[in-house]
């Protein structure tokens, strides 16, 4: 075999076979069809489609479903104790919450660490919230998201549906956020 690598032969016969393998089994890959629902190249869920499920246990006890929250405006924001903009941004979401959830908004800030139920209780201590924060410990529905970014935030509508993706950090709580969710509300 090593004469066949050195004399050109075994490196071509590599690159038509894999060339041949991706355009042979992509018909077939795309043909399979998936229930989850259709997302952008890195797997990110796209504008306008349906929100992927999220049932997952709350910080302090209990579980967290977004089929619940039907006919609110929900904020799903994907966070890491570790991640720097992720904690500058959660006190201008406590804001946005204080001021908006008795209206219809809520928010689940998805901690995606394995470790978060050993973590997030001492963190939450030391920076507390009322909006509910969940543990995504094995990562399901950070991938059901596409997620790889942080913070990483979608905007799911009162019918389910996600009506923004936002990457990155900002301020939750400006004017211009704060009636742009009014609107959203309804109020």
């Amino acid at each position: 075999m090593f004469l066949l690598i050195r004399k050109g032969f075994f490196m071509p016969r590599v690159l038509v076979s894999f060339f041949l393998c991706m355009v042979l089994g992509l018909p077939a890959g795309a043909l399979a069809g998936s229930s989850r629902p259709q997302s952008a190249p890195g797997g990110a869920v796209l504008v306008g489609q349906q929100a992927p499920a999220v049932d997952l246990e709350r910080v302090g006890g209990g579980r967290v479903r977004l089929a619940d929250l039907r006919g609110k405006i929900v904020l799903v924001n994907f966070w890491a104790t570790w991640c720097p903009p992720c904690k500058a941004e959660m006190p201008s979401m406590e804001r946005l919450y204080a001021r908006l959830h008795k209206k219809g908004l809520e928010i689940l800030a998805i901690n995606v660490e394995a470790d978060g139920k050993e973590i997030l209780p001492k963190f939450l201590k030391k920076h507390p919230h009322t909006f509910p924060v969940l543990m995504d410990t094995e990562g399901d529905v950070q991938s059901s998201y596409g997620v790889f970014r942080f913070p990483e935030t979608f905007v799911v509508g009162k019918d389910g549906k996600v009506l923004e993706h936002i990457i990155g950090g900002r301020d939750w709580s400006d004017k211009q956020t704060l009636d742009k969710f009014s609107k959203l509300i309804g109020n």
